[in-house]
């Protein structure tokens, strides 16, 4: 299935997940507003998701000047997988972290933050970028994004309708019962962090395979995800927003021990993944 067609499903997925809160919410009127809501979005997240998640996380553009050595690793990386150089940003956290952003390789964006830049090796860091640049080059950074902002809406709406569902005065037009409507409220937001699930631990194995294959070092990406996993739960983010953790290469949630983390990630478990690349170094087939 192409990206285009899963971008599509994934869309009308979340916005069907809006409209039926909408008209949770306020009955036909909602129904109404959900669906201009979740149109809007639609646009809008297409053309400016990537903008929107960088402004979550404060993220600022680098000048070649302010870091000469990850602007020599991104345009070498992405001469190696024959897309135009993305633009490179710094987010002011010091927990170790990365993503790629942007619609399509023209637009896109790489993201470190201030953390992984301190703790990783060069070759490390290398890996990771890879990494990243492999999501730009598979064509997954336009569907991450868009379900990282496509959730973040269905999750704002669901506090609303839990509210009003507890405070509010319901006729049986507008939504049933309070305790359906506070348990849909509860659904809705594990509905889209399901579908991003589905959507992105796949691609995390395979952004991994692409970007051991674009630096020549699957060990050296193996390191570096050993590290951030064992970071991530000692130095969260403070900034952004969890519905935007599939977005990056290690979840910025949650301990890597965490059995809840496990069952409820948007990443497969940092093992099984550091495995598949140390099987990939000893075959030599990269």
């Amino acid at each position: 299935m192409t990206s285009q067609i899963k971008t599509m499903l994934l869309l009308a997925l979340l916005s069907g997940i809006i409209i039926v809160l909408g008209g949770m919410i306020g009955g036909r009127t909602g129904v109404i507003m959900a669906f201009a809501l979740a149109l809007v979005m639609n646009v809008g997240s297409y053309w400016y998701s990537d903008k929107i998640v960088l402004s979550m996380y404060h993220a600022r553009e680098l000048a070649p000047d302010e870091s000469p050595f990850l602007f020599d690793i991104v345009r070498r990386l992405s001469t190696n997988a024959g897309i135009p150089m993305p633009r490179i940003c710094v987010i002011p956290e010091e927990a170790p972290n990365a993503f790629a952003t942007g619609r399509d390789p023209q637009h896109a964006v790489v993201a470190v933050t201030d953390g992984i830049m301190h703790l990783l090796s060069p070759q490390e860091l290398e890996g990771v970028v890879a990494h990243e640049i492999g999501h730009i080059v598979n064509r997954d950074i336009l569907i991450q994004t868009i379900a990282g902002v496509m959730a973040s809406a269905i999750v704002t709406l669901a506090n609303i309708f839990q509210f009003s569902a507890i405070f509010g005065n319901r006729d049986s037009e507008n939504g049933g019962s309070g305790f359906g409507a506070i348990i849909l409220a509860l659904l809705a937001p594990l509905a889209a962090g399901l579908i991003q699930m589905a959507i992105s631990r796949s691609r995390e194995y395979l952004a991994d395979e692409t970007g051991a294959r674009l630096c020549n070092q699957p060990l050296a990406l193996a390191g570096a995800l050993y590290k951030l996993g064992a970071a991530s739960g000692r130095v969260p983010l403070n900034s952004g927003n969890p519905s935007t953790a599939e977005m990056f290469i290690v979840t910025p949630l949650f301990s890597r021990d965490s059995s809840i983390a496990k069952l409820f990630s948007t990443h497969p478990p940092i093992e099984e993944r550091i495995e598949r690349l140390r099987q990939m170094a000893a075959s030599g087939n990269y």
